[in-house]
């Protein structure tokens, strides 16, 4: 019995000590931000890079630089009440696959936007 109540009372004290570390809210750190801004300004300077190179017409630039700013209006939104897990996850998805789309315009050869 005694050995039981022991146990219970270390059981007890182990969910009270770990309690307050995961009722904590998750803070964005200053880092993770400014690491999305500078994300977004990345892939407008790649996109123009391609575009004076011509390896992607006007039209796929203009269609590119459109979701670059729809990218960057969302981060701005955000950011008025604070970034949370949700949302930086959001933007990281909007980043890769914009990144990902300047790829594959790059290498289809056809210089119009959405053609494969």
């Amino acid at each position: 019995m005694r050995k039981l109540l022991i146990s219970a009372a270390l059981a007890g004290a182990a969910l009270t000590a770990a309690a307050p570390a995961s009722a904590q809210p998750w803070r964005l750190t200053p880092v993770v931000s400014a690491q999305i801004r500078q994300d977004i300004n990345q892939l407008d300077m790649q996109i123009n890079r391609a575009q004076q190179r011509r390896t992607i017409s006007p039209r796929e630039a203009a269609s590119l630089r459109r979701e670059a700013l729809q990218l960057r209006r969302t981060y701005q939104i955000y950011q008025r009440g604070g970034l949370n897990r949700a949302e930086v996850r959001t933007l990281q998805n909007g980043i890769n696959r914009l990144h990902m789309r300047l790829r594959l315009e790059q290498r289809d050869w056809d210089r119009v936007p959405g053609r494969r």
